[in-house]
């Protein structure tokens, strides 16, 4: 009798510790397929969206849920910026509760950018790892924080914060996490680099229309001036640049002409230049004499622009008639006024540049123009130019390429200097708008 109850007995742990044995693996099966189900529902809901904040928010949305924190967000990585590399992309948190949105401090970061691999923590104030200032006002009791890891290289962060129940992130918790940005990696990847793409794009074709703006501003065709052959053009550095040049019909017989350099180059250049144009145009149609069409543009470029924006003109104003010009040159590489027989002489006369002062009082010089006569104005995109030695191509340079295509025409004389600036440069990208104008008189 006592045989059979010590066997049944015996049988009775048995079964026991099979039935336990079963619950156990029952509840690892249980995980399993929750893993499974977790992962398939993320892939399949990624997989019917391109949009990279899109896709970020459904990460973070599923982690919070199957892992049931308060908070969690995606931070990606950005290594050109040393100070702040992490940049929070997404960043979700459960309704349920009225905290503040939680930020990853600087220390935690910086342990993930050098450790590279996942960080749980149960217990933030307690851990050793990290020195926070002042604990008590941070409202992170624990974290999960793993790499978004791609070939090697990270790519940012997925992090939970604070467990919503009393239970702590476990080892399992890691593992899906761990899990979710494997497998979400390489599309996160594929959808940053698509938004910058299609930002890239956006940016391509703004910068068109830039251009083409910037075209059209520009006189679509020279004068026809009968005596006089005259031309003008401008090729910028970059797609728009601050180089302009104008012809502004005045009055019968009389015609103002400008080439102007704004500081700077790509689009901020591009918007303070077509300032600059309009307030000439403007100040032009004035009855006023050429000093005070300088003085008063000057004024309006100094209020309206910040102190380090500026710009160089030369103005002039011709008499086709009389076959006069008067001109000033508001601090403006030198024009070059040739003779037919091939001396020269630079126009100096005028004042400093525009916006840098206030008042600024400008001085008009008047010269005779006589057949044969070649006036060259020019930006400092030609001069300074530079070769592999990193030598300028130089006033000389220039002065002597006028001379041996002085019997040339107008267009003829820009598209030879552009071409030798182009050749003494040896091809190097240009790095500075290049702009010329030629009036010659021919009769």
């Amino acid at each position: 009798m006592l045989h059979l109850i010590t066997r049944k007995r015996k049988l009775s742990v048995e079964a026991e510790k099979e039935l336990k044995q079963l619950k156990q693996e029952n509840q690892r099966l249980l995980r399993a397929l929750e893993e499974v189900s977790i992962l398939n529902e993320i892939a399949i809901a990624i997989s019917s969206t391109l949009s990279l904040d899109r896709i970020l928010d459904l990460v973070v949305q599923k982690s919070l849920k199957h892992m049931k924190a308060e908070q969690g967000a995606v931070l990606l990585l950005d290594e050109k910026k040393e100070e702040k590399p992490f940049q929070t992309m997404i960043r979700g948190w459960d309704t349920t509760t009225d905290t503040l949105p939680f930020r990853l401090d600087t220390q935690l970061t910086g342990w993930m950018l050098k450790n590279r691999q996942p960080l749980r923590i149960n217990d933030l104030k307690k851990d050793e790892r990290f020195h926070l200032a002042d604990p008590e006002t941070i409202p992170i009791r624990s974290l999960l924080c793993t790499p978004l890891m791609l070939k090697g290289r990270m790519i940012g962060l997925v992090t939970l914060f604070n467990k919503k129940s009393e239970e702590e992130f476990s080892s399992e918790d890691q593992r899906l996490i761990s899990i979710i940005a494997a497998q979400s990696a390489q599309i996160i990847e594929n959808a940053r680099l698509l938004k910058e793409e299609q930002e890239l794009i956006k940016m391509q074709e703004e910068m068109r229309l830039a251009f083409e703006i910037q075209t059209n501003l520009l006189p679509e065709n020279p004068p026809a001036i009968e005596g006089y052959d005259i031309f003008g053009k401008s090729i910028p550095a970059k797609e728009v640049g601050g180089d302009y040049f104008d012809f502004i019909p005045d009055r019968e017989a009389q015609l103002v002409f400008c080439l102007g350099d704004v500081s700077g180059k790509g689009m901020g250049a591009a918007l303070l230049m077509a300032n600059l144009q309009a307030t000439i145009r403007g100040q032009s149609q004035l009855d006023l004499s050429i000093p005070e069409c300088l003085e008063n543009a000057n004024r309006l470029l100094f209020r309206n622009t910040s102190p380090e924006k500026f710009a160089t003109l030369f103005y002039g104003w011709l008499d086709y008639r009389n076959h006069e010009l008067r001109y000033c040159n508001a601090g403006h590489n030198l024009p070059i006024l040739m003779t037919e027989n091939k001396d020269f002489r630079l126009l100096r006369e005028g004042g400093i540049i525009l916006g840098c002062m206030e008042a600024v009082s400008f001085e008009e010089q008047k010269l005779p123009i006589r057949t044969g006569d070649i006036l060259l104005i020019y930006s400092d995109g030609i001069t300074e130019a530079l070769d592999d030695q990193d030598q300028e191509f130089g006033e000389a340079r220039l002065v002597e390429l006028l001379k041996e295509n002085i019997g040339k025409s107008a267009v003829e004389m820009i598209d030879t200097i552009i071409d030798g600036v182009t050749r003494f440069s040896r091809d190097a990208p240009q790095t500075d708008d290049m702009t010329l104008m030629i009036i010659k008189r021919t009769g």
